[in-house]
């Protein structure tokens, strides 16, 4: 009887994780896995254990979970207090209500900047009675290099909102939008800056721009019948940027007698205003949204403060290293490309984010905050709004999504029954098709997880 009862007591002890691992097999045991290469790693931050490993040190593309990489070593390298600085200057001299000089604006890499931040300076500009700029409106990018897309972008994703141009002075992401109602289209921000080329208007309804020719130019086919809008990039992000700020002068009264162009500050250049945001906002539309421009702004950032300027994503991917090396790994198993994923050049491991994970946990509880509450937010917002409603997953995990064409992934951290924080990284690639499948294999892991 005592026999019996001490086998009942081993077999009730260390059944649950044999229970937890037979679960996740059973789903990675649909026909689908094959053909899909599947890498996960789950570790226990509680008890300080893993928990279940499979594929572990594959190398694969992480797409947009790259962004834990870089949000992670914006948070240590830069912390949460940096700010991305845009400064207006001017040179010459105010006589009445005109200044007889140029107004500079210096870029300083801020992704999030929009048509109302200008209103900002604008104030300024009227604080000081300034009613006519006799001179130009000039633009200072000189804070990073001059290449305007990460190594590895397809060059296909062009005109896509997810693939920005590059630029140290950035405007509503480097995109246009595209406002439809029956009948009637809407350019925001109104510019001139584009142009709206109405083509055959009896063909299905799309809207494009002339990215073969390199121009901005949009290309509108077709009528709508139904509200949408619909985002464009554009090339020449900092010459969009100074023709806007001109436009919108204009109509608030004051006029600029010069054309916009590139110049550097001088030091006869005095500062008129300067905005400033924190890295810990940046980081929020980073992570929930998967904002391409944030994460690849971040990167040139830290480049710029260890290595100076101009700022090149090689050296901001070196700090990234480094934070690799610090969780106990070697960097030199991996290949790094860009900060956002976007790039296919990127390979790493489960392994790797779910160690990163949990050396955040451990090693900087005050910054793991900030990154936990960055990540989307399962059945909530960014971009898990739409994910995992109906389980203990629900309003539990927050995770990071990753998306290319054939790759797909989901990393971040998840509370137990039981109260036990995991941190795991679920890595698929290799499909054909939608992403559907495979999310929803990740979204059943993320319930086994929950129920733990």
């Amino acid at each position: 009887m005592l026999n019996q009862l001490l086998f009942s007591f081993l077999i009730i002890t260390i059944s649950f994780p044999q229970t937890l691992s037979s679960k996740i097999n059973k789903v990675l045991g649909n026909k689908f896995f094959d053909t899909c290469l599947v890498s996960i790693q789950v570790e226990d931050l509680t008890t300080n254990k893993t928990l279940f490993k499979k594929n572990e040190n594959i190398l694969l593309r992480p797409a947009s979970n790259m962004k834990i990489l870089t949000s992670a070593a914006g948070l240590i390298f830069l912390g949460e207090s940096y700010e991305f600085t845009t400064n207006l200057y001017y040179d010459g001299f105010i006589s009445n209500d005109t200044l007889n000089g140029n107004l500079y604006f210096e870029g300083g890499c801020d992704p999030d900047f929009t048509t109302n931040d200008f209103y900002y300076f604008i104030n300024s500009l009227r604080a000081k009675n300034i009613r006519f700029v006799n001179g130009k409106i000039l633009g200072d990018v000189s804070f990073k290099d001059s290449l305007y897309w990460g190594k590895g972008w397809m060059w296909d994703d062009d005109p896509s909102s997810d693939a920005q141009r590059l630029s140290a002075l950035n405007l509503n992401d480097n995109c246009v939008t595209i406002v439809t109602s029956e009948n009637k289209i809407e350019l925001l921000p109104k510019t001139n800056f584009v142009e709206l080329i109405f083509n055959d208007q009896d063909s299905d309804f799309s809207v494009s721009r002339d990215w073969l020719n390199g121009t901005n130019k949009i290309l509108i086919n077709g009528k709508s019948n139904y509200i949408d809008s619909i985002k464009v990039n554009i090339i020449n992000p900092e010459k969009y940027f100074l023709t806007v700020f001109k436009e919108i002068l204009d109509s608030n009264g004051i006029s600029v007698a010069g054309e916009t162009g590139l110049n550097k500050v001088n030091e006869n250049c005095k500062l008129l205003e300067s905005l400033k945001r924190k890295y810990s906002d940046v980081i929020i539309n980073l992570n929930k949204n998967s904002d391409n421009l944030s994460a690849e702004m971040t990167l040139y950032a830290l480049s710029e403060k260890y290595f100076g300027r101009p700022a090149s994503a090689e050296n901001g991917i070196k700090i990234i290293y480094s934070l690799i090396d610090s969780t106990g790994l070697q960097s030199k198993n991996y290949r790094l490309a860009d900060g956002s994923g976007v790039s296919h050049y990127n390979v790493i491991s489960s392994e790797l984010i779910a160690k990163l994970l949990k050396y955040i946990y451990q090693k900087y509880p005050d910054k793991f905050k900030i990154l936990y509450d960055s990540f989307p937010v399962a059945g909530v917002d960014g971009t898990l709004e739409n994910r995992i409603k109906l389980t203990k997953a629900f309003n539990n995990v927050h995770a990071k999504t990753g998306t290319l064409t054939g790759v797909s992934c989901l990393s971040g951290y998840v509370t137990t029954r039981r109260n036990h924080l995991l941190a795991f990284s679920i890595m698929m690639q290799n499909f054909v098709g939608s992403s559907k499948r495979a999310r929803d294999f990740q979204d059943k892991i993320c319930e086994i997880l929950s129920n733990h």
